[in-house]
């Protein structure tokens, strides 16, 4: 594509040249993602090559962010099922103004 002797790769991605990312865990996807980004911080591909590793970056961070959520979720429903028996059990600890 081009004779540039700095310029790496072909200009064409295969389609199949990626796991897909929803199968990735979340740590093969953030992985994944720092290594892309440090191809592309290189700058030393085609137009077309460098497209298709942001597109692929594109998808890898959503994918992160997908876990993410799915852990926060997952913690927020840890916590306020362990907060439930304590809200009936009579919360003040003995009034009578005590400072």
């Amino acid at each position: 594509m081009t004779d540039n002797p700095n310029t790496f790769g072909s200009g064409d991605v295969r389609e199949d040249a990626f796991p897909p990312v929803e199968q990735l865990s979340y740590e093969q996807a953030r992985d994944e993602l720092i290594e892309t980004v440090k191809i592309l911080e290189l700058g030393q591909m085609g137009l077309d090559e460098s497209l298709k590793y942001w597109e692929r970056g594109e998808a890898l961070a959503k994918r992160c962010e997908d876990h993410l959520a799915g852990a926060a979720r997952r913690v927020e429903q840890a916590l306020a099922g362990s907060r439930a028996p304590e809200d009936g059990a009579g919360g003040n600890g003995g009034a009578g103004g005590e400072f």
